[in-house]
Formats: structure tokens, C-alpha cells, sequence
């Protein structure tokens, strides 16, 4: 009996783990899924990010399809800045929009892939002007 209650804890850390598991798997092909009609695509736990013609798209994952989606044209961005969260070690890109005072915060985990996105999205908008 003694050993049976020793090995209980570990199958249900055995089975939290394998439901995780299973639960990304199914945001990571929502996502895959989802990414495909665009030209570049990001997906990390904060949030999915696509862009076609100029027009970005962003929610955030689930098992299906990507939540609470927004989409908006690089053609009615007057900033694009990028906000290191150093506690956390992530990042944001800021966009601001002409006459407007409605501010758009995509949250990233990585500042090394934020800052990669702020390049690309900053090239972007210097050939559109």
C-alpha cells in the first residue's frame, strides 16, 4: 500500500505533464494552420503574429484558432516602437497611429525576436512612406 501512494503523485505529474504536452501541440497546429495565407508568421505563448500586403493580424493561441483577433494596415502606423520588459526578459512592439490615440501592443517572449520583428516591420514602413 506504501508503495502505491509513493507512486500516485508521480502518474499525476505524469499525466499533468503528458496533458500540457498535448494542449501545445494543439495550439502549435491551430497556428500552423492559421500562419499559413501569410507571408511571415510568429507564434509564441503570448501571442500569434502574421502579415499579408501590409495588413497585420494578431491574437492570442488557443487549441482551435487564434483568439481575440486584430487587424490592422502598416499604412495607418505613424510609430512603431519596441518596449524590452527586462524583469521578464520579453518584449512588445508599440504602434501608434496617424490621428489617432489608440495604442496596439503585441507581446513577444524573446527580445532578441521582437527586435528582429521591429527591423522587419521598420523596413516595412520606410518603403511604404
Amino acid at each position: 500500500m506504501e508503495r502505491g501512494l509513493f507512486w500516485l503523485p508521480l502518474l499525476l505529474l505524469f499525466s499533468w505533464l503528458a496533458w500540457a504536452g498535448w494542449n501545445e501541440y494543439q495550439k502549435v497546429e491551430a497556428y500552423r494552420r492559421w500562419a499559413e495565407e501569410f507571408e511571415r508568421s510568429k507564434y509564441d505563448i503570448y501571442g500569434v503574429l502574421g502579415i499579408k500586403n501590409n495588413q497585420i493580424t494578431w491574437g492570442k493561441p488557443t487549441r482551435s484558432l487564434p483568439k481575440d483577433i486584430q487587424t490592422f494596415s502598416l499604412t495607418t502606423v505613424s510609430s512603431l516602437s519596441l518596449l524590452p520588459n527586462l524583469p521578464k526578459g520579453g518584449a512588445s512592439l508599440e504602434f501608434k497611429f496617424h490621428n489617432s490615440t489608440e495604442v496596439v501592443r503585441i507581446p513577444f517572449t524573446e527580445l532578441s525576436l521582437a527586435e528582429k520583428w521591429n527591423d522587419y516591420l521598420q523596413n516595412l514602413l520606410v518603403t511604404e512612406s
